[in-house]
C-alpha cells in the first residue's frame, strides 16, 4: 500500500518540519521510527466504534425535540442524515483504504487538497470532537442523574455537570492507559446496548403495527411543511458522526483495506435503521406533540408507556450506556486528530509524543480532555450538537472534494483497496449535500462554527504557513 508522505518543503515558526520517517504498514501495527500503534481492532472494534459513538444522541436525546420540529416527519429527518452519512462514508472508506493512517478526515483532506484546508479541517476537527464530547458528557450527566431517581435517590440536577466533568476525566484516563482497553469498554457497552433496543424497538414495533396492545390514531405525517423537516435533519445530523471516527484509528485496525469500509457504511446502516425506527414507535406511543412536551427525556416516557417501569429503567440505563459509549469513542478520535495534525508540524511536536508504556498519543489525549471538560461546564446541549454538526459537516464536504482532486491526478502512491461505486456522482452528491444541510442550522450554531474556522486558518498563517502537506498531484 502507498505511503503518501508529503515533500519536505518548509516548517512551523519553531522550525519543525512535517515529520516523514517512513511508516511500515504491518498486520500487526503501524510502525514508524519512532514509535508503532498497535493494530489491535477488528471489524468488531470499528464498528463498535460508529455505532457506539452514533446511537447515543439520536435515541436517547434527540425524539422529543425533533418530535416537537418536524412531527412524525422527524423519521424523515433522521432518514435524510443516514442519506447524506452515506454518501461520504462511501468516499470516507475509499480515501481510507488509500491512506489507513490516524487522522481519518483530516488526512485526507490535507494530503488531496492542500495544507490550508488540512489545517483548518484537522484543528475545527479537534474543536469539533471536543464540543461533540461534551454534548454526550452533558446528556451522559442527565441520564445518570435519571438513573438515580429511577432508583429511588432523587439527586436533584445539581448533580449533571460534577458526574459529567468525573466521567469525562476518567475516559480520558482509560484510554492513556490503551487502545485496546477503550475498545474492550466499547464493545461491551454496544452489545448490551443493542439488546435493550432490540428488546424495546421489537415490543414497540408491535404495538405500533397494532398486533399487541391498544391502537391508536395516524397522525398526518407532515404537519408542519417540509422545511422544518431539513431544519431537524440539521439538528439530528449530530447524531451520525460516529462513522467518521472510525478512519481517525485506521492505524490501529487490522486489515483496514475490508474492514474500514464494513465499518463505516455497516454503522450508518445500523444505526439509520435504529433512528427511523425509534422515531416511530415514539410518535406512535404518545404523538409529536405530547412527546415534544417530555424533551430531552421523551424516550424514558416511552419505555414507561410500553414496559411500565421495567421499560422506563431499561430506557434510562440504555441511555446512560449511550452517551457513555459516544463519548469515550470521541475521547479516542478526538486524541488521533491532534495526535495527526502535530505530526505535521501544524501544532508543536510535542503534542504527538507516545507514551511508551502503553503506546497512546498521551499529550493528545490531554489536549483533548482538557478543553472537553470546560465545554461541558457550560451544559448547553443544543449549541454544543450543532456546532459539532457544522465542524464535522465542512469537512464531510471536503472530503468528497478530496477523493475528486486525487482521481483526477491519480497520484503514484494512490492505490485504494476499495473504489467509490458511481464515481463522480456519489462523492459531488456527498459535498452538495453536507455544505447544503449546514445552512438549516441556527444562526448562533453557523457563527460559532464559522468562527472556529477563522481562527484556524489565523493560526495556521502564524504558525505554520510554509508547511507544505499536499501530496504530489
Amino acid at each position: 500500500m502507498g505511503d503518501p508522505s508529503p515533500p519536505v518543503e518548509g516548517s512551523n515558526i519553531e522550525g519543525e518540519s512535517p515529520q516523514i520517517e517512513p511508516t511500515v504498514e504491518t498486520d500487526e501495527a503501524s510502525i514508524t521510527d519512532e514509535a508503532e500503534l498497535e493494530r489491535t481492532l477488528g471489524l468488531s472494534g470499528g464498528l463498535a466504534i460508529g455505532i457506539g459513538t452514533m446511537i447515543g444522541a439520536g435515541i436517547f436525546v434527540f425524539p422529543g425535540l425533533a418530535a416537537g420540529r418536524a412531527g412524525p416527519a422527524a423519521a424523515a429527518s433522521f432518514a435524510i442524515g443516514a442519506v447524506v452519512a452515506l454518501l461520504v462514508a462511501l468516499p470516507a472508506s475509499e480515501l481510507a483504504t488509500a491512506m489507513p493512517k490516524s487522522g481519518g478526515g483530516y488526512y485526507f483532506i490535507s494530503r488531496g487538497l492542500g495544507t490550508l484546508a488540512g489545517a483548518v479541517v484537522g484543528l475545527s476537527l479537534w474543536f469539533g470532537l471536543v464540543f461533540a464530547t461534551a454534548f454526550y458528557l452533558v446528556g451522559f450527566g442527565y441520564y445518570a442523574v435519571d438513573t438515580l431517581a429511577e432508583l429511588g435517590l432523587a439527586v436533584g440536577g445539581e448533580l449533571v455537570i460534577p458526574l459529567a466533568l468525573l466521567f469525562g476525566a476518567g475516559f480520558t484516563v482509560l484510554n492513556v492507559t490503551g487502545t485496546e482497553n477503550a475498545a474492550k469498554l466499547q464493545n461491551g457497552i454496544v452489545a448490551l446496548l443493542l439488546s435493550i433496543l432490540v428488546v424495546f424497538l421489537g415490543y414497540g414495533g408491535l404495538d405500533a403495527a397494532g398486533l399487541v396492545g391498544e391502537p391508536t390514531a395516524p397522525e398526518q405525517f407532515a404537519p408542519l411543511g417540509t422545511m422544518p423537516i431539513l431544519t431537524t435533519a440539521a439538528l439530528v445530523f449530530t447524531s451520525y458522526l460516529g462513522f467518521a471516527q472510525v478512519a481517525t484509528v485506521a492505524g490501529e485496525m487490522k486489515d483496514p483495506g475490508r474492514n474500514l469500509p464494513l465499518a463505516m457504511v455497516g454503522s450508518v446502516l445500523v444505526v439509520g435503521v435504529l433512528y427511523v425506527a425509534t422515531i416511530f414507535i415514539a410518535t406512535s406511543a404518545f404523538g409529536s406533540e405530547q412527546l415534544s412536551q417530555f424533551g430531552e427525556t421523551a424516550m424514558v416516557e416511552v419505555g414507561r408507556h410500553y414496559l411500565g417501569a421495567v421499560g422506563a429503567f431499561a430506557i434510562v440505563f440504555g441511555g446512560l450506556l449511550a452517551t457513555m459509549s459516544s463519548a469515550n469513542a470521541s475521547v479516542l478520535s478526538t486524541s488521533r486528530a491532534i495526535y495527526a495534525v502535530s505530526k505535521d508540524a501544524l501544532l508543536p511536536r510535542g503534542a504527538s509524543r507516545i507514551n511508551l508504556r502503553y503506546g497512546t498519543p498521551h499529550v493528545a489525549l490531554g489536549l483533548a480532555g482538557g478543553p472537553i471538560l470546560v465545554l461541558t461546564a457550560t451544559g448547553r446541549v443544543e449549541l454544543l450538537a450543532e456546532v459539532a454538526s457544522f465542524l464535522h459537516l465542512i469537512m464531510y464536504g471536503l472530503i468528497c472534494v478530496a477523493l475528486i482532486a486525487l482521481r483526477r491526478n491519480e497520484p503514484e502512491w494512490y492505490d485504494p483497496d476499495f473504489r467509490v461505486p458511481g464515481y463522480p456522482v456519489v462523492p459531488a452528491l456527498g459535498a452538495i449535500a453536507s455544505f447544503a444541510l449546514i445552512g438549516f442550522m441556527q444562526p448562533a450554531s453557523q457563527f460559532v462554527g464559522i468562527g472556529i474556522m477563522i481562527a484556524t486558518a489565523g493560526w495556521y498563517l502564524y504558525y505554520a504557513r510554509d508547511v507544505n502537506l499536499k501530496g504530489a498531484l
